[in-house]
């Protein structure tokens, strides 16, 4: 039998299984406000939000919110629907990448999570952030940290292909606050004015990484753990295997070359969904993720020039 810590987990590993593949819909409701459009109504720079690689998350799909919440910000955002190469990648300014797979897993999320990506591919990528090229990698809990790896690690960054848990979340959301000093000081933090200073932002579940240099934002406690099942969905217990994740991070920004790199070890935090058959709301709607709508737009001003650092 589970301890009471595996009990919880095993009810968070049990109702992400089922969520995940058909109960997460986008809340066509959430609409923040934004005080002050950092450009004129679709002026922006062109944001290519990957659908290339069997992603979860897609601009018409559960990061419907997302895109609209940039659009309202001026820029432009466009599905990307081919494989990266040096001419795709001529369309946007700014790339997302959001829960991508490798085909191998489209049915079945359990490991091996092979690479989303060729080596082609990655070489493309690296080469135009290198050049001016901005990127916004996000990648969830198992099986997407194992599908984004070896891109992830052409920029220094080292994904932990499991569950990254807080021992006092209950399996629940994860709060980074700048009190307990889990949420640093970064010009993402700080806004382009006061008012859109952000002290608190909330995740749910996700993964975590360490980068070989960069700034943190979003760092996990000294008693945080990475739990690793065998299987997507499978109950964790005391005999899952798990590894400490002391002072590694969930979110954090690089400088690469001509080019930035901000990463995420968890996407529901930037998207609205309404999860399970309650409809509960899920990320940027949820009740205690208020400042996540200016987190993000905070984020897309930084991978533009907007915010120094």
């Amino acid at each position: 039998m589970p301890g009471k810590i595996g009990l919880l987990l095993l009810l968070l590993v049990c109702s992400s299984a089922v969520t995940a593949r058909a109960q997460q819909v986008p809340d066509p409701d959430f609409k923040p406000k934004i005080e002050k459009p950092a450009f004129a109504e679709g002026k922006g720079p062109v944001v290519l939000l990957d659908e290339a690689h069997f992603n979860f998350h897609t601009a018409a799909g559960r990061y419907q919110t997302f895109a609209n919440l940039l659009r309202r910000d001026g820029y432009v955002v466009n599905a990307s629907k081919e494989k990266f190469s040096k001419e795709s990648l001529k369309a946007g300014k700014i790339l997302v990448i959001a829960n991508a797979l490798n085909e191998s897993n489209k049915e079945d999320w359990s490991p091996p999570n092979p690479s989303a990506f060729t080596d082609a591919e990655v070489a493309a990528v690296r080469d135009w952030v290198n050049a001016g090229g901005v990127l916004l990698l996000i990648a969830d809990h198992l099986p997407f940290p194992g599908a984004a790896d070896k891109l992830a690690s052409a920029f220094g960054i080292h994904f932990n292909n499991g569950y990254a848990m807080e021992p006092k979340s209950g399996g629940g959301p994860l709060t980074f606050d700048k009190v307990k000093g889990s949420l640093l000081d970064h010009p993402i933090t700080q806004g382009r004015v006061a008012n859109e200073s952000v002290d608190a932002v909330v995740t749910f579940t996700g993964s975590a990484f360490q980068v070989d240099k960069g700034e943190p934002i979003l760092k996990f406690s000294d008693n945080a753990m990475a739990f690793m099942p065998k299987t997507f969905g499978e109950a964790f217990t005391n005999d899952t295997a798990k590894t400490p994740i002391k002072g590694w991070l969930q979110g954090a920004t690089i400088k690469v070359g001509k080019g930035r790199v901000a990463v995420f070890g968890e996407a529901a935090m930037f998207s609205a969904q309404l999860a399970g058959p309650n409809k509960a709301p899920m990320g940027m709607n949820a009740p205690a993720a208020k400042q996540n709508p200016q987190f993000l737009l905070n984020v897309l001003h930084w991978l533009s020039g907007l915010l120094e650092k």
